[in-house]
């Protein structure tokens, strides 16, 4: 197999006269795949019910013949403006009750009818003419669901929330019971009664508001599960999917993953972030993770500067080389880009392409086309796994439950995930991204870091884990409510206090731009009064009122170890005893890795990748602990 190589392009942004000269360079650069039509449904619809598919019948016939294969997608991202002018119900409403316009893309309420309908017609048409096109290699459904609008208020959002709670619930008194409306005069005597949580004057109901993610999410997919069913019932023997982008949290990507044939992400890193190799493949790994043995690919990443930040740094000679075989060497089997040919109007003419608007005489164009020719020569870890012994937790009920109003401390979720994550890209150890539910069996050390929501009958997993010989770690504002927002039964942490062998106090959240000073270092983010049980002390706090008291601990379960970390150490310190519970858990640990250097195996492959400018001599040792 080789890796695929290509992008989104887009030819209906183009006269004719061009694509001869874009099918040429494709091949000059040797991309074997495009994505053709995301945003064509003016295009191929021109007016309601009436189609115009004479332009891409020829394109897709000139890709062929040059031996390139079409992703080819349902096109239904950006309605028409035929569309909502003449179905405005169809035009989404913001949590302040703003109708938003066309101009721009996604301008349609996931709930609408109107909208799903008139989606199936286009998707049915495409199907019908293109499910037997030599060319086609794969379907695209949708583009990027909910990036720029994934939550709707409208009053069609309000009806078909009610209808997903009725089914969630069975009666309005289960609902009042589980969201606890004795609080604040809100006990509803109907379903009727209940609407979606827009702009209030105070506080909403965090179980109304953890509901409505999960709704908004489900509608999203529901939309996709509705074009999937037209695409596999014309056209059952090619792959769909479409795109995720990495961490992204309105849409819960564990409750997708199994409706995709092979997983697909968006990743556009930050040029000018020290921290874009790192939170790349933290990215890198989740898709890993979610595709569970399918094959994932990198969809779309820039070749440059994009245009949608305040300042859009153009990426530095080498980091799209070493972003992109980043992807490779953490299971990619594809690396594309958005867009081929860079647009000379609209809102993204400024967004960098694999063909700059400057042409092939650029740092950029070389850039690609070499990049086209290298990946040849790695077609032959495609077969090959990657193998991870550490696993983190991570799930959307505790990011929509942990950053609600009315918690503790404004705390983010993804940042301390990252903070988590860290040390180990740091030490070449690969991690993989699991749920509760998943199996834990192959892993020897186990993070769970602000898993916030989970019912107490979903931890006994984890100490299973343990008792069985695994390294456990929990951090601070874990098993904290159970997924219906109620505080922990029985107090924090749950069941997990016993496995853990500490009890929590109280929360003693820590102030900005502040610290807390432990032994060995500092502790950010968070503080609280634990009380040992029966654990041991690894690391006490030294400062303030919580001066003496357990700041990180340990305790013996059956086979494995447990610990509890009541805030959050620096870099160094977490590095360090990161280290040691690496050794317990006899991960082998990589020496010799200079900053800024990754290291990665797939198969029998390891990438050593250079995130520094300039050259780096690497010698990995690996150590069996």
């Amino acid at each position: 197999m080789t890796i695929w190589f290509g992008g989104d392009y887009n030819p209906e942004q183009w006269p004719e006269s061009v694509w001869d000269e874009d099918i040429a360079l494709m091949q000059r650069a040797r991309v074997t795949l495009v994505t053709v039509g995301v945003f064509s449904w003016a295009k191929l619809e021109p007016s309601e019910g009436v189609y115009t598919f004479g332009w891409l019948d020829r394109i897709m016939d000139k890709l062929h013949a040059a031996g390139i294969r079409v992703d080819l997608a349902t096109a239904t991202a950006s309605p028409p403006p035929w569309l909502t002018h003449r179905y405005p119900e169809v035009l989404p409403v913001t949590e302040n009750g703003v109708r938003l316009q066309v101009g721009s893309r996604q301008q349609y309420c996931p709930s609408s009818p109107v909208y799903r309908r008139l989606a199936q017609n286009l998707v049915t048409a495409i199907v019908d003419r293109y499910a037997s096109h030599p060319a086609l290699e794969m379907w695209h459904i949708n583009n990027e669901y909910g990036c720029h609008l994934s939550r709707c208020y409208c009053d069609v959002s309000a009806a078909a929330f009610r209808v997903w709670l009725q089914r969630r619930y069975r009666t309005i008194d289960q609902l009042n019971e589980t969201w606890g409306t004795a609080f604040w005069s809100q006990w509803y005597g109907s379903f009727d009664e209940v609407y979606t949580p827009s702009r209030a004057p105070y506080y909403r109901n965090p179980g109304q508001v953890l509901d409505f993610d999960r709704f908004s999410s489900d509608e999203l997919l529901d939309c996709f599960r509705e074009e999937a069913a037209v695409v596999r019932a014309g056209s059952p023997r090619i792959p769909l999917t479409t795109n995720f982008m990495g961490f992204f949290k309105p849409v819960d990507y564990w409750a997708w993953a199994s409706e995709l044939d092979l997983i697909c992400d968006d990743s556009y890193p930050d040029p000018s972030d020290p921290r874009s190799p790192m939170l790349a493949a933290m990215s890198r790994d989740l898709m890993r993770s979610l595709a569970a043995g399918k094959p994932w690919i990198l969809m779309e990443q820039a070749a440059s500067a994009v245009n949608w930040r305040d300042i859009n740094v153009a990426k530095p000679a080498g980091m799209m080389r070493a972003l992109s075989l980043q992807a490779v060497a953490r299971g990619a089997d594809g690396v594309l880009f958005f867009q081929w040919r860079q647009s000379d109007r609209g809102g993204e003419r400024f967004h960098s392409a694999m063909l700059p608007h400057a042409g092939t005489e650029t740092v950029s164009w070389r850039a690609i086309e070499a990049l086209g020719h290298e990946l040849d020569q790695h077609s032959d870890v495609v077969e090959g796994a990657v193998v991870a012994s550490v696993a983190m937790v991570f799930e959307w009920d505790s990011w929509w439950s942990l950053e609600q109003d009315g918690v503790p401390a404004r705390l983010s979720y993804l940042a301390l995930l990252q903070a988590w994550y860290l040390p180990f890209f740091e030490a070449g150890i690969t991690v993989d991204f699991v749920t509760t539910q998943s199996d834990l069996s192959g892993y020897s050390l186990v993070i769970v870091a602000g898993l916030f929501a989970v019912n107490p009958s979903e931890l006994s997993p984890l100490h299973d884990f343990a008792d069985r010989g695994g390294q456990l770690i929990v951090s601070f504002q874990s098993a904290i409510v159970d997924r219906t927002g109620r505080l922990m039964p029985g107090g924090f942490l749950g069941p997990l206090a016993g496995t853990l062998g500490v009890r929590i106090d109280e929360f003693t959240p820590i102030a900005a731009g502040t610290s807390a000073e432990v032994e060995g270092g500092i502790g950010s983010l968070w503080a609280e009064r634990i009380v040992s049980i029966d654990s041991e002390i690894l690391v006490r706090f030294t400062d303030g009122d919580l001066a003496g008291s357990p700041a990180v601990t340990r305790r013996r379960v059956g086979q494995g170890t447990a610990h509890y970390f009541a805030t959050m150490p620096d870099p160094e310190l977490l590095a360090t005893l990161i280290q040691g519970i690496v050794a317990a858990a006899g991960i082998p640990a990589r020496e010799g890795i200079p900053s800024g250097t990754e290291v990665v195996k797939r198969g029998t492959v390891t990438y050593v990748i250079n995130h520094r400018e300039g050259t780096v001599d690497v010698e990995v040792m690996e150590r069996s602990n």
